[in-house]
């Protein structure tokens, strides 16, 4: 991943324009069941010549893709879109989860995280960088229960 794929946060006048847009996509989605939705694109017609209307047709799952970039564009937060099937190097898979690079090649030869090779180099793919990532934040999550269990258990009381 390159610093190109990264979008830069959007400025004051787009986030404004990005939450207009992101209200009425949601407005549009949540009161339709159907199959797809009509845009019509209001390009505005040359003199006397007569013009078709051009009509944008959508699936309901594209346009929530469309509100959810909007949403982030509305906070501005930079973005990155990555292709489901994309596959990262073990550098920009440790960028990615934030770990050493080492760290990951110790997950992949416990088998915690997949790879492919790629004559002596290893390819993980987005999807997997992913799992392994919700994977980590369980675990995290109960080791924290099983923390705060215990600590009312042995009858410890949090400082106030």
């Amino acid at each position: 991943m390159t610093a190109q794929e990264v979008l830069d946060p959007a400025n004051a006048v787009e986030a404004e324009m990005a939450a207009v847009a992101h209200q009425c996509l949601v407005t549009a989605l949540d009161h339709s069941n159907a199959d797809h939705i009509n845009i019509i694109l209001d390009v505005g017609a040359d003199g006397d010549e007569k013009h078709e209307t051009p009509v944008l047709k959508l699936p309901p799952r594209a346009l929530r893709f469309f509100a959810d970039v909007l949403r982030q564009m509305a906070k501005q937060e930079p973005m990155l879109l990555v292709p489901q099937k994309h596959e990262l190097t073990t550098q920009e898979a440790a960028n990615f989860l934030n770990v050493s690079r080492p760290f990951v090649i110790k997950e992949i030869e416990a088998n915690r995280l997949k790879c492919r090779k790629v004559n002596r180099h290893r390819r993980i793919e987005f999807e997997e960088l992913r799992r392994h990532q919700a994977a980590q934040q369980q675990q995290s999550e109960q080791a924290l229960q099983n923390l705060t269990q215990l600590s009312e258990e042995l009858g410890f009381q949090a400082a106030e």
